[in-house]
């Protein structure tokens, strides 16, 4: 056999490689004689040799476990009918091993009748064979003989054949130990003995079996049940066919329920390896014994305050098949999504949320682990499902004038628990309850009342009429007199999901006011002011005190997540912000102060940006503009977005990319001593200053994490746009730089001017900003070079401002083109003018000739009726005078509307001309220089045509 080589070459490495040892060739010739002698007193005085010689030499024990398993499994398997030659080769063995391991072989006590029946002893030899040694006690140069002679006894399949038929045997202790053999050999060689058992005829057969045995012949089949069906799916599913969840259920109903031992937890176990990632088990369950009888294990029986050690191990391990139920399945299963669901609905129609609110909020003695516990398969339960959601919220607990809603209760213990698992947990009931469910956040916002403020301070428990509105808004205002904004906290993460992704919730918190403590002290202020202020106080008492605990530092960061929630799609939030001129003020510190830890510094920079992407005002100081040049003169662009930088970095933010971690099984090895979920170590937890508390990983859902990385995109983008398109009038000519009435020509003319250099200031003023933006970059680059740490945010600033800068020279070449082609445009066109204009004025001195000619025909006319009236008699001629007034006045006539007609013409032109003109002077066109020329023009034009007549 290879491994036997490879065993006598270990055995050559440690204690020396002499084959011509008279320890080896001892014992080679013992088990000769054993093996192939024919009298059977020669072979039973071998035997008792080699339980002498091993017992005094190291080299014949590890010589004996190299050549002497396979002699002694085949006289097992050949020569079973001789009991006492077997019995005497495992004695042997015995003593060889216990002094090799140097530990007991067996913790129960043998049988009185032990040397009556050597075929038990050489079981418990062959086990205490099997047994890991005590590392602690071990030498680091010690050969470990178990994995190795595990592997060897389960090389063979014969070996785990012949183990299973002893099971048939009728004698206990030989049932017993068998069972404990295979169980140790699952420990070694797991995946062997699990292709040995399938490939065995009725191998599950004969171990299912066993659970029907005497109980302590059950308890080690369950054991070894349990062991094998923990990754081994085609074993899981024969085991679930062999009737396997009748037996399970069985036994804990005769064990007592949670109430019973180990074995409760050892069934509750292998049912939890049957049902973990197989949703066909799952329905097989559901559709034949059904969900009651894990649904009684939750019952609570007796004295409902006592809870021992193992009553709390075994409703955690129920509530662990429980939230598998609820889970579905396997994620990778085809089948999870719509199994899930009716898991869930048939879960709630068997009254399980009766159950768990009754363990997890009615039960004040439940260890905080059982009711953490509960709380998540609440969370669970209701999580995507409508109908569920609306049982919940109608559900109430109490007896006679102390009942109240469930929701009520469960947001008072949020608020009044020491735990902060707790707290999370029961968080987490109502983040599931209001995600995606509109109609449920309007119901509990609808309540969003303020009370009076109560002159002494009543706890929250002495009220159970108080409704749950008036109760968070107590919980918000709770810190106002001590300084204690621990519930504050609490409260506000409660109001970020009742306000997420629903605007309507949103307006209506923003129209509560609130009181003051002390009235005559301080005047009415809105909620979102009043938080913003506690913000500003647990910073103010973060920097005060130094020393500050674990538990204090996700006050900010809880806050910040309310208000960031809070401002996303509310423009009217964001203006609530910026009414007051100190909130930006302080948020700006916020995010510069080194103190604050990464969460904090990134979320204030989120708010920050919020206050940009969302700001729809336009007045002077709290309009988009003015909160991004704050920013660029306190923070500076480069160290802004480098926050966002860091905080993707840390912990919470990077561990969101990772699947959830779950609890891990609750198995004998991993059995929690008072409760499964232990509270943050401080010092493995903290490992810096400014690290935030790792309890954020479950309050920053995925959905907000998601939320965070989107608004760090649309705020960079934003800005960037914002920055580099300040608002100004550059292009813009108001309507009243139109001529004035009775304003002249010279007036008009310095006001342009005057307008004129207003425009090139402000241009003046974007290019030294955006001077300043570059050499703020090549700052950030050389900042670079001795400040490693920030390397990639400053790069990736560097980027982003020179893109900017880019953007910028590229759209000012653009309009840098428009205004050349429209320059050229115009010209065009005013050389269209000049020629028009020389048209006219064409028309205008033929016109006035033609006017001249008719007063001299008009004269010579006069002239002729005057001589006529000289020599002959008035009646016989026409009124000259007459006939002259009425030629004079037609010819007048048409000289007006030719004349109206052509000033029209000359007015329509001469607009055109002014708004030629004012473009011009946009485009910075000497207008004056340009008439002149053109004047020029015409002058020479002239002179040209009278050389030429």
């Amino acid at each position: 056999m290879d491994l036997a080589s490879r065993y006598k070459g270990v055995v050559g490495l440690v204690f020396g490689d002499n084959p011509s040892s008279n320890e080896d060739s001892y014992i080679q010739r013992l088990l000769d004689r054993i093996s192939n002698g024919t009298l059977p007193e020669d072979r039973r005085n071998a035997i008792v040799e080699l339980q002498s010689v091993v017992a005094e030499s190291n080299a014949a024990q590890l010589a004996f476990g190299a050549s002497g398993f396979p002699v002694i499994v085949g006289i097992l398997r050949d020569q079973r009918d001789d009991v006492e030659m077997v019995g005497l080769l495992f004695l042997a063995l015995r003593l060889c091993i216990l002094l090799f391991l140097l530990t007991s072989l067996c913790t129960l006590p043998c049988c009185p009748h032990f040397m009556e029946n050597v075929v038990r002893g050489a079981l418990e030899t062959l086990l205490g064979a099997l047994t890991p040694i005590d590392h602690a006690r071990a030498q680091k140069t010690e050969v470990h003989a178990a994995p190795m002679n595990s592997d060897l006894l389960s090389r063979e399949a014969e070996n785990i054949t012949l183990l299973l038929s002893l099971l048939e045997e009728e004698d206990f202790y030989v049932r017993y130990y068998t069972l404990q053999i295979l169980t140790a050999l699952l420990m070694n060689s797991q995946n062997r003995l699990q292709e040995a058992i399938l490939t065995t005829p009725r191998g599950i057969t004969r171990l299912m079996d066993m659970l029907m045995d005497r109980e302590v012949i059950r308890n080690e089949a369950l054991l070894l049940l349990t062991h094998l069906t923990r990754e081994a799916e085609e074993i899981q599913k024969i085991v679930v066919f062999e009737g396997a969840f009748e037996k399970i259920f069985s036994i804990i109903k005769e064990e007592g329920g949670s109430d019973g031992d180990v074995v409760v937890q050892d069934c509750l176990e292998l049912l939890n390896n049957l049902l973990r990632t197989s949703s066909s088990n799952q329905i097989l369950l559901r559709e034949t014994m059904g969900f009651e009888p894990i649904i009684s294990i939750l019952k609570l029986r007796g004295i409902t305050y006592k809870f021992t050690q193992q009553k709390t191990v075994n409703l955690l391990s129920a509530l662990e098949t429980i939230n598998m139920l609820i889970m579905g399945g396997a994620d990778t299963d085809a089948g999870k999504d719509s199994n899930k669901l009716a898991n869930r609905t048939v879960l709630v129609q068997k009254k399980l949320l009766d159950h768990l609110l009754m363990l997890g909020v009615e039960s004040q003695w439940a260890p905080v682990a059982i009711r953490c516990m509960t709380f998540k398969c609440i969370g669970d339960l209701v999580d995507g499902h409508p109908k569920n959601r609306d049982i919940l919220a109608s559900k109430v607990l109490g007896e006679d004038r102390q009942v109240e809603p469930a929701l009520n209760s469960i947001l008072r213990i949020i608020l009044k628990t020491s735990s902060i698992q707790e707290f999370v947990a029961a968080d987490y009931v109502f983040m599931t309850f209001c995600e995606k469910n509109r109609e449920g956040q309007t119901m509990l916002a609808s309540t969003l009342i303020p009370q009076p403020h109560p002159t002494l301070r009543d706890p929250l428990e002495d009220d159970v009429n108080m409704s749950f509105g008036s109760m968070l808004l107590r919980g918000l205002c709770s810190g106002e007199t001590d300084g204690d904004l621990e519930t504050c906290c609490r409260a506000a993460s409660i109001l970020s999901h009742v306000l997420e992704d629903n605007i309507q919730c949103k307006e209506k918190a923003l129209k509560i006011v609130l009181q003051s403590p002390m009235p005559s002290m301080g005047t009415p202020e809105p909620l979102f002011q009043r938080i913003v202020r506690y913000l500003a106080v647990a910073s103010s008492m973060k920097s005060k005190d130094k020393s500050s605990t674990l538990g204090k530092s996700y006050i900010q960061q809880i806050i910040l997540k309310l208000l960031v929630t809070w401002t996303v799609d509310c423009p009217a939030a964001v203006q609530c912000f910026l009414d007051s001129r100190h909130h930006l003020t302080f948020l700006l510190d916020l995010v510069a102060e080194p103190a604050a830890t990464v969460c904090i510094r990134g979320l204030a920079s989120i708010l920050l940006g919020q206050c940009v992407i969302y700001n729809k005002s336009n007045e002077n100081g709290k309009d988009a503009f003015a909160v991004v040049d704050a920013v660029s003169q306190k923070i500076g662009l480069t160290s802004y977005f480098s926050k966002f930088e860091e905080m993707q970095s840390s912990f919470i933010f990077s561990s969101s990319d990772r699947p959830p971690r779950g609890h891990k099984p609750l198995t004998r090895t991993a059995t929690p001593s008072e409760a499964e979920i232990e509270d943050v170590n401080e010092a493995d937890a903290m490992n810096k200053e400014n690290e935030d508390h790792p309890m954020l990983l479950s309050l920053f859902d995925p959905s907000f994490i998601g939320l965070v990385k989107s608004l760090e995109g649309n705020i960079r983008e934003r800005i960037v746009d914002v920055y580099s398109r300040p608002k100004s009038e550059v292009a813009v000519v108001p309507a009243d730089l139109e001529q004035r009435s009775g304003e002249n020509e010279k007036e008009y003319i310095n006001r342009l001017k005057a307008f004129i250099e207003k425009q090139c200031s402000e241009i003046q003023n974007l290019l030294a900003r955006n001077a300043a933006l570059a050499e703020d970059v090549a700052s950030s680059g050389r900042n670079e070079q001795s400040q490693g740490s920030e390397q990639r945010a400053s790069s990736v600033m560097e980027k982003v401002q020179m893109e900017s800068i880019r953007r910028e020279l590229q759209e000012t070449s653009q309009r840098l083109e428009t205004a050349k082609a429209e320059k050229s445009k115009m010209e065009s066109e005013a050389s269209n003018y000049k020629n028009l204009a020389v048209k006219l004025e064409s028309d205008l001195k033929s016109l006035s000739d033609a006017y001249n000619s008719l007063e001299q025909a008009n004269y010579h006319l006069e002239k002729e009726v005057k001589s006529l009236k000289g020599g002959e008699d008035p009646m016989e001629f026409p009124d000259i005078e007459a006939i002259k007034e009425e030629v004079r006045k037609e010819a007048q006539k048409e000289s007006e509307d030719e004349l109206n007609d052509l000033l029209v013409c000359l007015g329509q032109e001469e607009s055109k001309v002014e708004k030629l003109t004012a473009k011009l002077v946009e485009l910075g066109v000497d207008v004056d220089k340009l008439l002149e020329d053109i004047g020029e023009e015409s002058e020479a034009q002239g002179e040209s045509d009278e050389d030429d007549h």
